[in-house]
């Protein structure tokens, strides 16, 4: 139920699904791009490293975005980039300007 806490059994099965999520867009699915990510589905890794740093800091840990990212891809952004990140097309940069703004927005 939503009204309650979830049990320790939840907690390990999302806290499995997140890790299973992050395996598959760091080592299955290195060929998808953020953009084409964010484009889709609203959300890209930036994204899931932000929530991440989120929930630290909720917890009173501190953590900054280049610290968060780092975990979540398991390397600097710049090993990232240069590793795997393609250049964007005009359609892909026109389409992310649109769903950035609707669903991260002032939040970044």
């Amino acid at each position: 139920m939503a009204d309650q806490p979830p049990t320790q059994t939840e907690i390990e099965l999302q806290a499995a699904a997140y890790r299973r999520l992050q395996k598959h867009l760091m080592e299955d699915r290195t060929d998808v791009q953020n953009i084409d990510l964010m484009n889709l589905a609203g959300f890209c890794r930036n994204c899931l490293s932000r929530w991440y740093q989120e929930a630290a800091n909720a917890q009173g840990i501190e953590m900054g975005k280049e610290e968060a990212r780092e975990i979540f891809y398991g390397m600097s952004m710049a090993e990232w980039k240069a590793q795997f990140q393609t250049d964007a097309t005009d359609a892909q940069q026109d389409a992310f300007k649109t769903a950035f703004e609707e669903n991260v927005g002032n939040k970044e």
